[in-house]
C-alpha cells in the first residue's frame, strides 16, 4: 500500500556520486600492522576485509567531499546552480578544524545559489541527513534541490595494536554524495526512523585533541592513534542488550511510516561490519546474498557506506522498477537508523 501523503508531496533521489582514493591496504598488510595478532584469514573471514582504501596525497575529508559532489553532478546532469541547500555529512577530522565543510563544497562546485549546513551523527549521518533534507523541503517552498555530501577518513586514528578497537579495523577512506529533489517523480524517499542512546555518548571517541586532553609534545605520537573505546565493558554490555532490537525497531518503524511491510524489502544498503553478523542480519530480514552488497573490498567508510552501496547496486543492476530499498546505519554515540526508498517511477505499483 502506498502512503497517501507521498502522492501530494515527495522527495526523490536524482542520483549519487562517489570518490574512492587509489591507495589500498590489504588484509595481509593489516595483519602485519597487528603484529600477527590478527591473521590475514581472520581479517578476511571474521572482520570481512579483503582490502580497503586509504587516503593518498590531497585526500582530505573536505576535498574528497568535493570530488564526490562533482561526480554526482556529472552522473545526474544537474547544474550546481540548481542546488538550493548543501548538507555536509563530512567527518569532523578534516583539513582545518572549525572550517565549515558544506560551505567549502558550495564554493568548490559552484553552487552559488545554495546555502550550506554541516551535520554530524557519526556513521548514521547519511540516513539522518536524508530525513532532514526531506523535512526541510516539505516545510520550505524555496528548497527544491538538496545535495548531501561528505568525506571520511577516521581510519587515520586507529591503533592496530589495540584489541578493543578491532571492530573498527575496517575504517577506510572515501566520500559520497546523493542528490535529492522535491517532487522528482521517481526513486522516492519514504519513511525514516532513528533512535539514539545517550548512555553510550562517551563510551568511544578520540582521546586526545579536545579541550579535556589537548595534544602536547609529550603525547603527540599517541594522540594521532587514539580513537578508542573508553568504557569497553559498558559499551559491549549495552550493545548486546539493545543494538539488534533497536536496529530491527528502526527498520520496522521506517516501513510502517512508508505504508509497507519489511518483508517487502528487495535490497539492503547497509554499513560494513563483521561478516557473520552482517549475513545473520541479511537472513533475519529474509533476504539473500544477492539482495545486498557486502563492502569487503571497501571496508567501512562511515556514513558513506549507504551511498556507496546504493551506487554499486545501480551499477550491478540490482535495482529495478518498483524495488524497495532500505538504508540502515549505526554510529557510535550511539545511534541507529533506517529509511525506505521506492526505486523507479512514482506510479509503479508497490
Amino acid at each position: 500500500m502506498t502512503n497517501p501523503q507521498m502522492l501530494d508531496f515527495h522527495v526523490g533521489i536524482v542520483g549519487t556520486g562517489i570518490y574512492i582514493p587509489a591507495p589500498r591496504i590489504t588484509a595481509a598488510e593489516l595483519s602485519q600492522k597487528t603484529n600477527g595478532e590478527w591473521s590475514e584469514e581472520a581479517i578476511i573471514q571474521k572482520l570481512g576485509i579483503i582490502e580497503k582504501p586509504i587516503p593518498g596525497p590531497g585526500d582530505g575529508t573536505q576535498e574528497m567531499g568535493v570530488k564526490a559532489s562533482l561526480d554526482c553532478l556529472k552522473n545526474t546532469g544537474v547544474s550546481a546552480e540548481k542546488i538550493d541547500l548543501i548538507l555536509s555529512i563530512g567527518e569532523e577530522w578534516k583539513e582545518y578544524p572549525l572550517t565549515t565543510t558544506g560551505i567549502y563544497i558550495q564554493d568548490r562546485i559552484g553552487a552559488v545559489n545554495a546555502w550550506a549546513l554541516d551535520i554530524q551523527q557519526r556513521c548514521c549521518t547519511t540516513v539522518a541527513a536524508m530525513k532532514i533534507a526531506k523535512d526541510m523541503m516539505f516545510s520550505d517552498p524555496d528548497i527544491n534541490t538538496v545535495l548531501i555530501a561528505g568525506g571520511y577518513r577516521n581510519g587515520d586514528f586507529i591503533d592496530y595494536n589495540d584489541s578493543s578497537v578491532s571492530f573498527m579495523f575496517n575504517l577506510a577512506a572515501g566520500a559520497g554524495a546523493i542528490l535529492l529533489q522535491k517532487n522528482l517523480g521517481r526513486n522516492i524517499l519514504l519513511g525514516t526512523h532513528i533512535i539514539t542512546d545517550g548512555t553510550m555518548a562517551r563510551d568511544a571517541g578520540v582521546e586526545f585533541g579536545g579541550t579535556e586532553k589537548p595534544i602536547t609534545r609529550e603525547n603527540i605520537s599517541e594522540a594521532y592513534c587514539s580513537l578508542r573505546v573508553f568504557d569497553e565493558k559498558h559499551m559491549k554490555a549495552r550493545l548486546n542488550e539493545v543494538s539488534m532490537s533497536n536496529w530491527m525497531l528502526c527498520i520496522e518503524k521506517a516501513f510502517e511510516k512508508s505504508g509497507l511491510n519489511s518483508s517487502e524489502m528487495d535490497y539492503l544498503a547497509a554499513l560494513h561490519f563483521k561478516r557473520s553478523l552482517y549475513f545473520g542480519l541479511v537472513r533475519q530480514l529474509g533476504l539473500t546474498d544477492e539482495q545486498t552488497i557486502y563492502l569487503e573490498n571497501y571496508g567501512h567508510l562511515g556514513q558513506i557506506d549507504q551511498i556507496l552501496s546504493l551506487h554499486l547496486a545501480q551499477q550491478a543492476g540490482k535495482l529495478s522498477e518498483g524495488s524497495i530499498i532500505s538504508m540502515i546505519a549505526a554510529g557510535i554515540g550511539y545511534a541507529w537508523g533506517a529509511n525506505v526508498i521506492k526505486w523507479g517511477n512514482l506510479k509503479s505499483k508497490v
